[in-house]
């Protein structure tokens, strides 16, 4: 069973930077493919970014690309979200997931994903 908790969220203003960080447990993370998604009010979940158990590939949605980046530190069993030049469009509650399928790519979707932390939101005012 992994565990997952999510930080590092909160109330900022449009166009300055957060790190997300979502610690696991329960499962060694150095085979686990992890993925951030958010949810808006009233929305389904979607898809942000990924990275695989290697962490050779990674993958964003086009909404956040060239602004975002995530990145895995194995010795700490933690994946991060820099999220840079934030807009207030990017306000939502933001989920870490992990895939531990083994899988070489990246899953975009919320169906290759089998666990998930509780969120945590982040909220960009104008």
């Amino acid at each position: 069973q992994v565990q997952l908790v999510e930080s590092g969220g909160g109330l900022v203003q449009a166009g300055d930077s957060l790190r997300l960080s979502c610690a696991a447990s329960g499962h060694t993370f150095s085979t686990l493919s992890m993925g951030w998604f958010r949810q808006f009010p009233g929305k389904d979940r979607e898809f942000v970014a990924g990275i695989t158990w290697s962490g050779e590939v990674t993958d964003y949605a086009e909404s956040v690309k060239a602004r975002f980046a995530i990145s895995r530190d194995d010795a700490k069993d933690t994946v991060f979200l820099q999220m840079n030049s934030l807009k207030p469009e990017d306000t939502a509650v933001y989920y870490c997931a992990a895939d531990p399928s083994g899988s070489g790519t990246v899953a975009t979707n919320i169906f290759g994903y089998g666990y998930w932390g509780q969120g945590t939101q982040v909220t960009v005012s104008s």
